[in-house]
């Protein structure tokens, strides 16, 4: 699992290409690929390159701003963030467990914030792609192909995404950027008019989201082998699972295996992650690269996000989800799958399951309690860990004696994945790349690399399927052999 090509001797004798920039990666991020005089590659790296602070500047705001807070670091999940800064909260007011009430609000919250963006991003970015060819038409190749061509397909995804959007609004206050979390609780409860105005729909959601999974499933396999080896990296997985080990979104402990499935650690406590994982830092980007202390830099990166959690857990909760899971795993017959193209139909298994536990939850009673805050000692530090749709989220904070942040240390998800998509782009390149013209499809496939793990490092990531990226190819001795570039309109230009 190390990445051979991380290093490459005497990189001032290969030939550089560039991808620049990536959007829909925090900002700014470029991909630079050496190649040799055999057209061979030899290094390949994503690079983030927009230094963003938000560990920095939360340095001296009280506490009880940071669920609110920390939330802008997105506009497509805040709600993770939402959530996972007020579960550290929760530890630093000593609130060492929540009403049933508080609990399953926020769970409720979180079901709707995973589903509404797992609609959004295979829907309106990643189905182009599987439905239509990588090498389509531009023009044609996005959201509005799907419309045009699959109107009711396109129907199904808005409906999803709106549905779970409603399910934050009347939890959180707001679809984007609500305040329902708090430290300690909630500050309300789900009203009856607000359950029944759930419930009303909640059928033809499932049913849409089983359509989903049937859909991914058909388009996996009717090009099996492409789809098990684009991109394909073997790694090992961390995501939360329950105590018995059932796949988990809210709250759990931390389990790890290894490529071929063996346990690492499991149900490991979240509140001493640092017991087992490191974040190193490399001078080519402003992303860290996490590892498992145990295994080292080399050998210990590893995955988060669907396909992470469907390979670790033992069972989903769910019944029509828990189905799907067992037809998945049988890809390789009940070993880890590897494929990173599986991720978008890991993916949609967790969106039929977010859809059966809306169900579930919104038949409980608790939903309408009063008891909403639960409190005890302070404490001068909380760590919250949650599943966001794309993978473990940490937030970890440490507090003075009057409350003010001194430290904080947020690990997001797409940081997890940092060497995973590496490891994907190099595989990418190597096979699409050497030897081959520059083309348009060319730069979508490294593209399609990326979007499989759905990197979530600023709002850009969501944005509607215009990635203005450009490839260059420069001789040892500086001179551009050819260039591609992909503007923002979708317009190609090419020069030699």
């Amino acid at each position: 699992m190390t990445n051979k090509l991380e290093t490459a001797s005497n990189p001032e004798q290969l030939k550089r290409v560039v991808i620049e920039p990536l959007t829909r990666v925090e900002g700014h991020g470029k991909v630079t690929l050496l190649v040799d005089e055999d057209q061979q590659i030899q290094q390949a790296r994503l690079h983030i390159v927009e230094f963003r602070g938000f560990e920095k500047f939360i340095q001296g705001r009280p506490y009880w701003e940071l669920p609110v807070l920390v939330q802008r670091l997105c506009g497509i999940c805040p709600v993770s963030h939402h959530l996972a800064a007020a579960k550290a909260t929760d530890m630093l007011v000593g609130a060492t467990e929540l009403s049933p009430a508080a609990e399953k609000i926020r769970r409720l919250m979180h079901f709707g914030q995973t589903l509404q963006s797992h609609a959004l991003h295979f829907f309106h970015l990643s189905s182009p792609d599987l439905l239509f060819g990588y090498d389509d038409a531009v023009r044609h190749r996005n959201i509005i192909g799907v419309i045009e061509d699959h109107p009711e397909l396109a129907k199904k995804g808005i409906m999803l995404r709106k549905y779970g959007q409603e399910v934050i609004r009347v939890t959180a206050g707001k679809r984007v950027h609500g305040t329902g979390a708090i430290p300690g609780g909630v500050n309300k409860s789900l009203s009856s008019e607000d359950r029944d105005y759930l419930l009303k729909d909640i059928k033809q959601i499932i049913a849409w989201a089983q359509d989903a999974v049937e859909l991914i499933k058909t388009i996996y396999l009717e090009q099996l082998t492409y789809h098990r080896e684009f991109a394909s990296v073997a790694s090992n997985s961390m995501s939360l699972i329950t105590a018995s080990g059932e796949h988990e979104l809210y709250h759990g402990g931390l389990r790890a295996k290894d490529a071929q499935g063996h346990t690492l650690f499991d149900h490991a406590d979240c509140t001493h992650y640092e017991d087992y994982l490191r974040e190193a830092v490399k001078p080519w980007s402003y992303m860290k690269f996490p590892f498992i202390e145990t295994l080292g830099l080399d050998k210990g990166w590893y995955r988060v996000g669907p396909l992470a959690r469907i390979n670790n857990c033992d069972r989903i909760a769910t019944p029509m989800a828990e189905q799907r899971r067992q037809e998945f795993m049988q890809l390789e017959n009940g070993q880890p799958v590897h494929a990173t193209l599986a991720t978008h139909w890991a993916r949609m298994i967790e969106l039929l399951h977010c859809t059966e536990a809306i169900e579930q939850l919104l038949a409980d009673k608790d939903l309408q309690g009063s008891d909403l805050l639960h409190t005890g000692d302070m404490q001068h530090r909380g760590i919250g860990v949650i599943e966001a749709p794309r993978g473990t989220l940490f937030h970890h904070y440490e507090i003075d004696d009057d409350g003010v942040v001194e430290k904080a240390n947020l690990i997001v998800s797409t940081t997890h994945n940092n060497q995973a998509m590496n490891e994907s782009i190099r595989q990418v390149a190597t096979n699409y790349l050497s030897g081959h013209e520059l083309t348009e499809p060319l730069l979508n496939q490294i593209e399609v690399a990326i979007r499989a793990y759905d990197p979530c490092l600023s709002c850009a990531t969501h944005a509607l399927g215009k990635m203005p990226l450009e490839i260059e190819l420069v001789a040892a001795d500086g001179s551009t052999l050819s260039r591609i570039s992909k503007r923002a309109t979708g317009e190609i230009c090419s020069t030699r």
